[in-house]
């Protein structure tokens, strides 16, 4: 069956059209200048949209001052904040909802009701919806369902089925209502179960378009390697219509975004598909997220960078540390790591799985973590 095709701006994607590649800036919104200067750029380096973190009525005012600075191809990203879609609808060619998020606001109300308001005012504008699904920012009976699991390989099939549910009911509200202009991104930091996940929803909704991504793929090269794995294998069996590399690099970087992207579509045109077993990932597995405007301390990037450095002696044990921005998706996303890193303003929060541990200063967080993970080794 071939795949819807749906128009974003001035383009399309869907069967029979070139795979689209997206970015995102890493600029404080309400920095109209510097947010405009990098949306343009990262259009004019060869991305098809450019999307923008919108959370407060400030950013939506000063997202209607970006729309008249730049050419490029607007999508904002809504998280905690829904109810701002009428407010940058108007200044935008495609709206990401988190359908994870949706209980924040309002929580008496139904999703569905939800839903039907963003169909509504992105029908209203003109604009098109994807549905981002995310395994760190699954709805909070999902994230307990996952907590409640008793053994990891319980906890991973239970993270697996509420990331393609989530999708799948998404998709299939709004087909019931009418509403096709959307895309859908089903996004985990395992690149195999992004393969697995995206391969299962396809047999399910073989219309639907897919956005491709790993979530938090982390620090260049590694995080260039685990989009390559799971995309260049997803892209070569015909499944995707529009991709995202995901690094964790400070803002005057996010170009390599880009150039990731192109790598990614020349591979799988030239018949070069990444191969996991030749290129063998470190066995601890660092995952950080995308340096975004959402970050609140420019010191995110370089801490990521740090981590990476002062535990490559532990660089043979196989072992999760998270290392991530901000608060929205942080304390979410470090959940099923072995130790995890979300980064406020001036501390920084440590976690062991779900357990919060404390916070400390930025200055101080590495060695906090570095003992942490020598009593780890030495009782494991």
């Amino acid at each position: 069956m071939a795949t819807r095709r749906i128009k974003i701006a001035n383009f399309f994607i869907g069967t029979g059209e070139p795979v689209a590649i997206q970015t995102m800036c890493a600029t404080k919104t309400c920095d109209i200048e510097a947010t405009a200067a990098m949306a343009q750029s990262l259009s004019d380096a060869g991305a098809a949209l450019v999307r923008i973190a919108v959370d407060t009525d400030r950013d939506a005012e000063a997202l209607a001052q970006i729309r008249r600075r730049t050419t490029a191809a607007l999508s904002v990203d809504l998280q905690e904040n829904y109810l701002l879609a009428e407010k940058i609808a108007p200044h935008v060619d495609k709206i990401r909802y988190n359908p994870g998020h949706l209980h924040h606001q309002r929580p008496e109300q139904p999703w569905e009701e939800k839903v039907r308001y963003l169909a509504r005012v992105a029908d209203d504008n003109n604009v098109a919806l994807r549905v981002g699904v995310n395994c760190g920012s699954l709805s909070p009976a999902s994230r307990a369902a996952i907590r409640g699991a008793r053994l990891r390989d319980d906890r991973d099939s239970t993270r697996f089925d509420s990331l393609l549910k989530s999708a799948v009911d998404q998709t299939l509200f709004l087909d019931s209502i009418g509403f096709f202009r959307y895309c859908v991104s089903i996004k985990d930091s395992d690149p195999e179960v992004v393969i697995a996940v995206n391969r299962r929803f396809r047999r399910l909704r073989p219309e639907v378009p897919l956005h491709l991504g790993v979530t938090e793929a982390g620090l260049p090269p590694v995080g260039v390697m685990k989009s390559r794995h799971a995309m260049e294998r997803l892209l070569s069996e015909g499944i995707g219509e529009t991709l995202r590399v995901s690094l964790t690099v400070e803002s005057d970087r996010k170009f390599e975004e880009v150039e990731a992207g192109k790598l990614i579509l020349k591979n799988v045109a030239q018949g070069v598909i990444f191969d996991p077993a030749a290129e063998k990932y470190p066995a601890l597995n660092i995952i950080s997220c995308p340096s975004c405007s959402r970050v609140q301390n420019g010191a995110f990037v370089a801490l990521a960078r740090k981590v990476r450095e002062a535990t490559a002696p532990f660089a043979d044990h196989r072992l999760t540390i998270a290392v991530m921005g901000c608060r929205v998706n942080g304390p979410g996303e470090t959940d099923d790591a072995d130790f995890g890193l979300w980064c406020g303003p001036q501390r920084v929060h440590l976690k062991k799985g779900s357990q919060e541990l404390g916070s400390w200063p930025y200055d101080e967080i590495l060695d906090v973590l570095l003992g942490r993970l020598e009593d780890y080794f030495n009782h494991n």
